[in-house]
């Protein structure tokens, strides 16, 4: 569908353009203006007969097979299983884990049927054991990233993972249904995440319900009816503000397993076009149901919902999918192993630096969004632990970063990072600096990220996620263990194996 935007409000126009001439614009170009679109122009247009978005999406999801997998995805669903399930055994050494476990196992401890909370081994509802384990995930820092600002994995895999346990999926049935989970929630977060975060939601679990919801219920073997139910019940419960962020990714995996349990039970709610529908999805979190963005990262003024679902099942969204391996802001992790790149390539050591500079996408330098930002990078305030030039600064001095949390900032570090400077730029991609290092001597050494230096396949993430094995509450030949069951997940008739391997042993 091509969407027309005409500019009926000359006052808002005007103060659109204002705002981007402050910087808002999208990855690939300028930030991009939209006007408004009067009442009678709201309807997203659709063909005579066609199916809804929420339908093409069912009708996929429900026929899609393990054997329809490319061998590179069933690699990127095994390898961000391993990573999601890191973060959790980390997590649950943590605060923030540690509530989660309580308050669950307070709230729930002793249903006779339900799923299992791991590393703890409580036995809870499956909306408790989900919401519980999301939260661990998101303590342990260690999460997958797509298009910087959602973390589908810390919805997606608990979600999977209780699923699994309460219908004694196999490996196979898992991986299926996590990669239809990804598949779903990417495509539809994709070009709408700079708008909808725009507006004070907060993208990651305003859209990982979905994935969370359709990845349950791939493994439950729903039916096309029961996958649009679904996929509607979420329109209902999806939810996050920026301005209080106090809940995430657990609230949202909570609720879809709720979108789950009321769809099996034949609940419907919401109209046929329940996404793009005059009242639905796009129109009450992105403003509008015509394909505006008020927020871009390629630089268009609109997109199409055919995109959404052109070419799914041979085109892979799934596959932009990341590893965010330091339990740091996902901008930030380049930072560290590019400029660490920079100086291993030509023998450049800390003394030897007089500064550097760092050339960025600006979006990355006001988080979480430039309409709400909470945290700036460029430059603004002084630079401290945990801002961008802390974690250049790092790659210099210590050529890489801690895989665990506690690790006492070098003093080096804390000095060099006063003389890196953040440069914001409109060209730049996501995750890909240019690092620029100037040495005492006059001469200057310059390496550009891609934003594809941290997708990897299964055996780089097994061989990078070893370096939490100190800091794991389980011995290392078990995590070993674990490692080789995401390895061999096809074969394993039981996913919920998984689980198992989290428990501590006594």
């Amino acid at each position: 569908m091509t969407i027309h935007v005409r500019n009926r409000d000359r006052r808002r126009f005007l103060r659109d353009s204002a705002l981007a001439a402050a910087g808002l614009a999208g990855v690939m170009g300028p930030r991009t203006v939209s006007a408004s679109v009067a009442p009678q122009e709201r309807g997203a247009r659709q063909t005579p007969g066609s199916k809804s978005l929420s339908r093409q999406f069912a009708e996929w999801v429900v026929r899609l097979r393990y054997e329809d997998l490319p061998a590179d995805v069933v690699d990127r669903a095994k390898g961000l299983t391993l990573q999601n399930i890191s973060s959790a055994l980390i997590g649950a050494q943590l605060p923030a884990g540690q509530r989660a476990i309580t308050f669950i196992t307070d709230e729930e401890a002793g249903v006779p049927s339900g799923a299992t909370v791991m590393v703890a081994g409580t036995r809870v509802t499956t909306g408790g054991a989900a919401f519980a384990n999301s939260e661990l995930m998101l303590a342990g820092g260690k999460w997958d990233t797509f298009r910087m600002l959602t973390h589908p994995g810390t919805a997606i895999i608990p979600a999977a993972l209780v699923a699994a346990e309460s219908q004694r999926a196999s490996g196979r049935d898992f991986i299926t249904a996590i990669v239809a989970g990804y598949e779903v929630m990417e495509r539809m977060a994709a070009d709408w995440i700079p708008t909808v975060m725009a507006r004070g939601f907060h993208a990651g679990p305003v859209f990982s319900i979905f994935g969370a919801a359709i990845a349950a219920a791939k493994i439950m073997r729903f039916d096309e009816d029961q996958v649009h139910a679904v996929i509607s019940l979420c329109t209902n419960l999806a939810g996050s503000n920026l301005e209080s962020r106090a809940l995430r990714e657990g609230a949202a995996v909570r609720n879809a397993m709720l979108a789950v349990a009321l769809a099996k039970q034949g609940q419907v709610s919401g109209g046929e076009a329940v996404l793009e529908g005059p009242a639905g999805f796009y129109y009450a979190y992105a403003g509008n149901n015509t394909g505006e963005l008020t927020y871009s990262f390629a630089g268009d003024t609109h997109t199409s919902f055919d995109k959404l679902t052109a070419n799914i099942g041979k085109s892979w969204m799934f596959l932009e999918t990341l590893y965010r391996i330091y339990s740091i802001s996902g901008y930030n992790i380049a930072h560290v192993d590019v400029t660490a790149r920079l100086c291993e390539e030509h023998n450049i050591r800390y003394q030897d630096v007089d500064r550097v500079e760092a050339v960025v996408n600006w979006l990355e330098t006001q988080y979480p969004s430039p309409a709400f930002p909470t945290r700036r990078e460029d430059n603004v305030g002084d630079a401290g632990p945990g801002s961008t030039r802390y974690y250049s600064a790092y790659g210099v001095v210590k050529r890489g970063f801690p895989m665990l949390p506690g690790t006492p900032d070098p003093p080096e570090v804390l000095e060099l990072m006063k003389r890196v400077t953040i440069i914001p730029s409109h060209q730049m991609t996501l995750f890909g600096p240019r690092i620029t290092i100037f040495t005492r001597d006059g001469k200057s050494y310059t390496r550009q990220a891609t934003g594809r230096e941290f997708i990897w396949d299964f055996e780089e993430e097994a061989r990078r996620i070893r370096g939490i094995v100190p800091g794991l509450p389980i011995a290392a030949a078990q995590f070993d263990r674990l490692i080789a069951s995401c390895r061999d997940l096809e074969r394993e008739p039981a996913a919920a194996a998984l689980i198992q391997l989290t428990l501590k042993r006594s």
